[in-house]
């Protein structure tokens, strides 16, 4: 609860008539927030690994003054996910918005920002970090909204395969939770003072796979306006026969954890407790890097219906949503996926299985650019660029030809990162994006120095973002992106404008993965 007092006029502004009932928020630390309301109905019993259903109505007023459930998750898995103190289960389609606490004029609207979280499509939440959006919504008076989406094998795996009348599975599970909470957002969001059509789409990660891919799905069509790509692994997005033997894999899994051989695949796969079902995930995620080198098998599949074709193909023939786009990358992707989060095309093994599917001239072109490949370092930003850099340049790209681009590389690290050997690795830009130095993280990086280049980063990330989803265009020194100049904004501790930076890696890779 807020550590101010409320009076009882402000009280009623914090209550809000939805379409589904009435919601209390709270007034905190200048901003008004509404947490855990919810965009869809139940999605566990019946609903599991089928379309969300419409929101419940309720009487009376339902507080939203608290978090609501994440998705089902493991703590220690090939990701860190939510602490076991956070509530989570399948009942987690619900999300937060947070607005300006100030008076406004009722009939100018705000821009709308609505972040996808990312974590592999495995982990993460709408409350990562708990103040995360607050720095958007005080520096631009924007209207912010974050949300929770399936995940892992209840959200991201295609049992389609094992679907029976009785109980039937859909595709694309996490992908429709996000239509349904942008549909939400296009129908309540005028109740917080946002403007349902002016909504800015932005996410990192697999969230920004996720911004790739919708800006392809016909059913998100009309419900956002701007997009944001941080770090988006936009090629992953696979067939159907591929994700079909994810899921026989998974079941050859499930059955192993819960000593069951004979039930039914359907029945097991219905039956089983949520916990179970993540722990399988994450056994699958461990084995598919080497059985499907450079490939995820948490993903969204081309099903032909909810998502038609692949979305590299339809940037490419201009069939993808014709909005403004920024995408881009971080200088270093790779470097932080070792350990347990290496699921990259990172070691040898891989590597050479990616490399024999490419012409011979194409591998020497390649291995230039990262000499003593397969060894670390070199590794790892061969699989960071595999999967992030060089899928964001094809995007940018193929979408410049249909409408306006914006590409940056990020480029700035603190020392004691850079004397880690990870520079600019991914997920970095998140801290001075959302002025997250305050954490233990934010301070821990910082230790060494750097805290003063991050604000600054941050203040000006904050502006290009603000200003991109209240005009489309994110500044009038940042050229946009097309493919005879390729203008990148490389942002580091002065920003600059390069064209066609890495521009012979680029072309490598052009021969090296020619069908991207």
């Amino acid at each position: 609860m807020s550590r101010f007092a409320v009076s009882a006029e402000h009280a009623s502004e914090l209550e809000v008539q939805l379409d589904s009932g009435i919601i209390r928020g709270v007034a905190e630390r200048g901003i008004r927030a509404w947490r855990g309301i919810p965009y869809a109905g139940p999605a566990g019993g019946e609903n599991r690994f089928r379309a969300p259903t419409p929101v419940v109505p309720w009487q009376g007023v339902r507080d939203c003054t608290t978090w609501g459930p994440v998705a089902t998750q493991l703590h220690k898995g090939q990701f860190v996910g939510a602490p076991p103190h956070i509530p989570q289960g399948e009942d987690c389609l619900n999300l937060n918005v947070l607005a300006p606490d100030e008076p406004r004029d009722p009939d100018v609207l705000r821009p709308v920002m609505v972040f996808i979280h990312g974590g592999g499509y495995s982990v993460g939440s709408s409350r990562e970090e708990p103040r995360r959006g607050e720095a958007l919504v005080r520096s631009g008076g924007v209207v912010y909204v974050s949300l929770n989406y399936r995940l892992g094998g209840l959200g991201y795996l295609d049992f389609t395969r094992y679907s029976t009348p009785g109980r039937p599975f859909d595709s694309n599970l996490g992908l429709r939770d996000q239509v349904a909470a942008l549909r939400w957002v296009h129908d309540n969001i005028r109740s917080f003072g946002g403007d349902p059509d002016a909504v800015t789409l932005f996410g990192e990660s697999a969230g920004g796979n996720a911004v790739t891919t919708l800006m392809t799905v016909p059913a998100a069509t009309g419900l956002f306006h701007r997009a944001i790509a941080q770090s988006a692994s936009a090629n992953a997005v696979y067939a159907p026969d591929i994700t079909a033997t994810w899921a026989r894999e998974f079941v050859e899994i499930l059955r192993g954890l819960v000593g069951d051989t004979t039930t039914d695949a359907a029945t097991l796969l219905a039956t089983a407790k949520p916990e179970t079902l993540a722990l399988a995930t994450s056994h699958l995620t461990l084995l598919a890097p080497d059985r499907a080198p450079g490939t995820t098998p948490l993903c969204p599949v081309i099903d032909g219906d909810f998502l038609p074709e692949r979305p590299l193909d339809a940037f490419r023939d201009g069939r993808a949503e014709p909005i403004p786009l920024i995408i881009g990358t971080n200088a270093r992707e790779g470097s932080l996926f070792s350990g347990r989060m290496d699921i990259l095309a990172t070691t040898p093994e891989r590597i050479r299985a990616i490399f024999a599917k490419t012409p011979p001239e194409a591998r020497l072109a390649i291995s230039a650019h990262y000499p003593g490949i397969p060894d670390r370092p070199a590794a790892l930003d061969f699989g960071g660029d595999y999967s992030f850099w060089y899928p964001s340049v094809k995007v940018a790209e193929k979408h410049s030809r249909h409408a306006p681009v914006w590409f940056y590389r990020f480029d700035a690290a603190p020392p004691l990162v850079r004397r880690l050997g990870l520079d600019a690795t991914h997920g970095l830009e998140m801290y001075p994006l959302f002025d997250g130095l305050n954490g233990w993280m934010g301070r821990g990086m910082t230790l060494l120095g750097g805290r003063r280049l991050f604000k600054s980063i941050g203040a000006r990330m904050r502006r290009w973002w603000l200003t991109f989803a209240e005009t489309g265009e994110p500044d009038p020194e940042w050229p946009r992106y097309d493919e005879k100049t390729r203008a990148t904004l490389i942002i580091d501790k002065a920003d600059r404008v390069e064209l066609d930076p890495w521009r012979a890696r680029r072309r490598a890779w052009r021969a090296f993965v020619p069908h991207i």
